[in-house]
This record gives C-alpha cells, structure tokens and sequence, in this order.
C-alpha cells in the first residue's frame, strides 16, 4: 500500500500492508511466544534446581538425626547399664571373672566397640590388663564430666596410640591408605590412623576403687553398619528416579572413613578426600554445603554438615548425597522436548497464520492495484471481488460500485461538456464564463464525489473493523474442527490463542463498563457449580497436598444459577479453606450439588462437607458475624460474613451445621437461572 501526498496529489513510498500483517500474524509465534518460554524455562530450571537441593538438605537431616541417636542410645544404654542391678551384683560379686564377663556380654549385646571401666587417672579397672595395664586419656570433657557426676556422650577424635591402648584390633580397623583424590588439598600424608569414636561415661562406685566411669565407644571408622544404615534409611528403594542412586559417608577430617561410594564395582572410596572447595566451606568455616559436589569420580547433588568434638573443634563432616547426572538428564530432554514441541506447533502454525494473512492483504492489494488504474486513466478497471463474501470483499464490492458510478458521472460531465463547446461558438463570451463556471462547479462536483466516496468507505471499514476479533475466534473454531483429533496435541497452543482473545474482548467489555456503566452494573452470567467446583479445587491443592485430606465429589446437579462465576468460586474458596483447617489432622472432604427446591423455589444445593473438629452452638451462632474468627490472628473474621451476602444478593441461602468432635456441613442454595 501506499500514501498520498496532500500538497502535489503524488502517491508517496511506505510501508506495505503486506509487512504489518505479516508482522501481526507472526510476532505472537516467533517473538513474544519465544521470549515466554525463555522466561518460563529458566523459571522452572530455577525451581528444579532448588528443588534438588531442598530434598538433599532433608536427606541430610535424616543423616543428622540417626547420628545424634547414636549418640543418644549410647549414653541412655551406659546409664542404664551402670543403674541396673545386674551390674551392682558383677561389681560386688567376689572372683576376677564375673565383672569382665558382665561387661563383655554387655558390650555385645548393646553393640559397642569397647566397654571399660576405669578410675579417675584413666587406667582401666576391667576387664582386666596384661602387665603394666592400659589406660585412657582422663582429660576427656566424658570423664571429667562423668567424675564430676553427669554422664556424657561426645564424638572425639582418638589417636592411634589411644585406639592401640584401647584394643589393637580397633587400631588396625582405623588405619586407611589415602587415596589420591582429584580436586582435595594436597598433602603430605599417606595414611590415616586416627579414629572417630563414639563414647561416653558414666559415674559409677566400685568397691575397693571408690568412684569410677563406665566408659563405652563405637568406632566409626569402617562401620559399614553404620553408614549403610544411614543409607538405607535416607535413600528408601524407589525413592530416587531409574539411574540415579543415593550415597551417604562419614568423613574423619577430609578423609572417608565410612562410606558407600565407589571407586568402582565392590570397592568402597574409604581413603579418599573430599574437595577443597568443600573443605574450605564446612570444616574451614562450619557452614552447611547444599550445592553439587564432585565425589571421588561423579557429580553429586550433595550436603555435608560439620561435626564437632567434644572440645568443640570441627574434626569431621557428614555427608548425604545423589548421582546429578539422572536429573539433568531428564532436565535437558524436557527442555528439549519442550523445544522441540514448540518448534513444531509453529512450523505448523505458521503457514496457517500466513494463509490467513494472505487472504487479507491479496484483496487489497488487487483493490490498490485497481485504484492505481483509474488514477491512470482507466476508468473501466475493476478489483472483480465479486465471490468474497467477508468485510474485505464488501469493501472491494463498495469500491466497484463507486467506481461505476464515478464512470457513469464521467460520461454525462463529458457529454455535457461537448454540448457546452457546442455553443462556444454562438456566444463565446458567455459561453467561455459559462465553460468556466461549468468547469469551476464539475471540478467541485468530482471532489465531492470523491469525498463521498472515501468517506463511505471509511464508513464501511470502521463498521466492519470491530468484527475481527469474531473472525479470529471462529477461525480458530475451523481450525479446531480440521485438525478433529490432533487438535489434543496443540491443546495448550489453542487454549492459549482463546484466552489472547478472551482477554482482549475483556479489555473491550471493561471499557464499555467504564464508559456505560450503567449498562453492565451487577453482571451475572449462567453458571454450572459442578464447572465452578472444578475450578476452586486447583486453587486449594496446595492445602490439600500439606495434609492427608481426600476429596470426594457428588455432581447432580443439572440446573443453571444466574451469579457472577467469580463471586460463587470466591465463596466456595473460602468454604473448603476452612474445612481444610477444621482436619489439621486429616480427613475427608466431600463437594456435593444437586438439584432442590427451597419451598416452592427451584434452584440447586451445593454443600461443603467436612470430618473436621467440628463447632459448638455458641460458636455456630455467631460465625456469620463480622469480625468473628476461631483463628485467633489468623483471621479478619470476614469472609463467611461477606460469603452469606455474595450469596443473599442473588436470592439465595448460606446455611451451616456442625457437631462437635464428627465436623461441619455448609449449605448453598442458588435460585435457577430463568
């Protein structure tokens, strides 16, 4: 297309209709579609990710929790022990193997490493010492602790002379070669001797030692027991996606001193080192790290925590953790598929888009072309879109019309023109006045034509502009009816083309409520509850998710209620919130809607059940009050009063019964749409 110049009547350069259309048609698809899935994708990654680290940090919790019992169950079965009077009788009991044999049964039995008792200088009273005896550090914050009165149970950290004091199988159980590990702090080192124990101490009084400390340990060093336990308790079959699986270590320093990772099929990584990145964060600082983490050979979403002895210092972690590799995998494939889907919906739509441009921008093209001929001269030129039926093709009709009678004119000034000349010769003085007041009046007369002419186009294209909307929605109903069954596969392109159009006649209807408000003041629309129902139930699910509620649905209901769909779905919101809080137990929550009469009225019921705690008659009565709330600051106490007069505004009824202890029902009653 172009535009003419008001100054010399000279059609100057533009753009093309055909680029705008062009334009209109594919930007939604090709740009602000794009630019949605972009933002929508890198959104979803986002949360996926946290996701991942979410679970990992309540995996780490489990970890956390099992160890701190550990450590609970050692110190409660040493204070049972030393309180029992099995034990008071092996103490007293005359003969050198009863109290040995006591305590070596009970260390079995309770599944500790070690059980001594000992005096305040740390030297073992039993079982009994080979020459020159064994003792233990006194300086333990356990002792010192136990002898002060109270028993105690700590992590600490004991060398390799302690552990050969204790018992050399303990010491050679605690001795690991380092592993070379990629991306650990280098070192010098090429063993580990040292053992992470689990001990406690409680006071006891032996007769002839006077007070002593029962003293028990677990060694963690190569517990497989233990950390499988952590494990199998963390990472359940099934808890983990096909591919992926879940690891869990205990760490002496940096070093693996229990674990179930793998250097490779049957050999555990006991002796590697964990990464300096790591290292730095949890033992350097004491910070919990929730991130991925290289582990020994792959890439783990992982949590370690750091653990502290006795004295306080951070002298080992604990870890959590599983395969990254299965989640990204499934990442990228869905991103992909999400990719791949989108590229084919618009290859497919795209030719449709263009298809429909075409038969926009084809007419006017042929009607410019038109115009152009007559502004050459040929008056006879015609667009010829007699068969298109659509506002175009009317337009193009309207045009042709014009254009006949704008010739037929043409013909007649001619012809009168000729007359004129006639008579030049008679009287050509008058004549010549005349023949210019003739020509001065056909000039005018041609303009007004042509000014006629374009304003009733104009007319025509303003009358005829507010349909597209329409046209776009029943094209797309067209293209819904072609596609029949495949139309399932673009179900969320097509929906989201609907809700484009839906919100643009919205913008339209709320700028007529804007403009002629009296027009549209107290809207209603014809409802079915069973759609509404539908619709509040998304809104909630993640009430329902947090508890253990099941939801049961009974739509009988064949009538229509005339009300605002907003107004009934923020009443039922509002409902099923509050039964959702009257089960914090769990429970059952039960939608009904079926037709009934109120007296001689026709309507429908929709009933809000629940087998929640239920309400007194005091509180019954009043729960329709403003203001009044049983959530104490949870509440502003106004929305079953503003529910009852959503309700009573359109004729009908919101009633409530409740027994104590068995739950509550809430009744809606709604008039029949006329």
């Amino acid at each position: 297309m172009a535009d003419a110049d008001p100054d010399n009547g000279r059609v100057r350069g533009g753009r093309s209709i055909r680029f705008r259309l062009l334009a209109i048609a594919l930007l939604p698809t090709l740009v602000i579609l794009p630019l949605l899935l972009f933002v929508t994708m890198a959104r979803w990654e986002t949360k996926f990710d946290a996701l991942l680290i979410s679970k990992v940090n309540g995996d780490l919790t489990i970890a956390h929790q099992y160890l701190s019992r550990i450590l609970e169950n050692t110190g409660e079965h040493l204070n049972a022990l030393t309180g029992s009077i099995a034990f008071q009788d092996a103490v007293t009991r005359d003969g050198d193997t009863a109290l040995p044999a006591y305590l070596e049964d009970n260390r079995k039995r309770l599944g500790l490493d070690f059980l001594l008792l000992v005096d305040r200088t740390g030297k073992v009273i039993a079982p009994p010492q080979p020459q020159g005896g064994r003792s233990i550090r006194p300086d333990w914050p356990v002792l010192v602790s136990a002898f002060a009165g109270e028993a105690k149970t700590a992590i600490d950290i004991f060398s390799n002379a302690e552990l050969q004091a204790i018992s050399p199988d303990l010491a050679a159980r605690a001795r690991l070669e380092l592993v070379p590990t990629p991306n650990a702090v280098a070192t010098d080192r090429s063993t580990e001797t040292r053992g992470m124990v689990v001990h406690s101490a409680s006071p006891v009084l032996v007769a002839g030692f006077g007070e002593a400390a029962l003293v028990g340990g677990i060694l963690l060093n190569q517990n497989l027991v233990f950390i499988d336990t952590i494990n199998d308790l963390v990472y359940r079959e099934a808890s983990l996606p096909e591919g992926s699986q879940g690891t869990a270590t205990l760490f002496l320093d940096d070093v693996r001193v229990s674990t179930n990772v793998r250097l490779f099929e049957g050999k555990r990584a006991l002796g590697t080192r964990v990464s300096a990145a790591v290292r730095s964060r949890v033992l350097g600082e004491g910070r919990v790290w929730l991130d991925s983490a290289f582990v020994v050979n792959d890439w783990y979403v992982s949590a370690y925590e750091p653990i502290s002895d006795s004295f306080g210092k951070r002298v080992g972690m604990l870890y959590v953790g599983f395969l990254e590799a299965p989640f990204s995998r499934a990442k990228t494939e869905t991103i992909i598929g999400i990719l791949v889907a989108f590229l084919v919906v618009t290859i497919a739509s795209v030719p449709i888009f263009l298809r429909w441009a075409r038969a926009i921008f084809k007419p006017l093209e042929r009607m410019t072309s038109t115009i152009t001929k007559v502004e050459a001269g040929d008056l006879g030129a015609r667009s010829g879109l007699q068969d298109a039926s659509d506002e175009i093709g009317r337009v193009a009709f309207h045009l042709d019309s014009l254009l006949d009678q704008l010739q037929q004119r043409d013909r007649e000034l001619r012809r009168w023109n000729d007359e004129l000349n006639d008579r030049v010769a008679e009287r050509t003085h008058e004549l010549e006045l005349a023949n210019r007041q003739l020509e001065a009046t056909t000039k005018q007369l041609i303009m007004s034509e042509k000014l006629a002419a374009i304003g009733e186009i104009t007319a025509g294209v303003a009358h005829e502009i507010n349909n597209p909307i329409a046209v776009m929605q029943g094209n797309l109903d067209v293209v819904r009816s072609v596609l029949g069954d495949r139309a399932d596969d673009l179900t969320t392109e097509l929906r989201l083309i609907d809700e484009q159009i839906h919100r643009v006649n919205q913008i339209v209807t709320k700028l007529l409520q804007f403009a002629k408000p009296e027009e549209y003041a107290g809207y209603v629309e014809r409802t079915m509850a069973a759609n509404v129902i539908s619709d509040c139930l998304p809104l909630v699910q993640h009430l329902l998710n947090k508890s253990e509620i099941a939801v049961e649905r009974e739509d009988r209901a064949t009538r229509l209620v005339l009300m605002n769909r907003t107004e009934l779905q923020q009443v039922l919101v509002n409902l099923i919130v509050n039964a959702i809080h009257a089960m914090p137990g769990g429970g059952t929550l039960r939608l009904t809607s079926a037709d009934e009469e109120l007296g001689e009225r026709v309507g429908i019921g929709i009933h809000v059940t629940d087998t929640g705690i239920g309400m007194t008659e005091d509180v019954l009565s009043r729960i329709f009050d403003p203001f009044f709330t049983t959530k104490q600051c949870e509440g502003t106490g106004l929305g079953l009063s503003i529910s009852q007069t959503l309700i009573t505004r359109q004729g009908g009824t919101l009633k409530a019964e409740s027994v104590p202890g068995k739950g509550t029902r809430f009744s809606i009653w709604l008039p029949e749409a006329n």
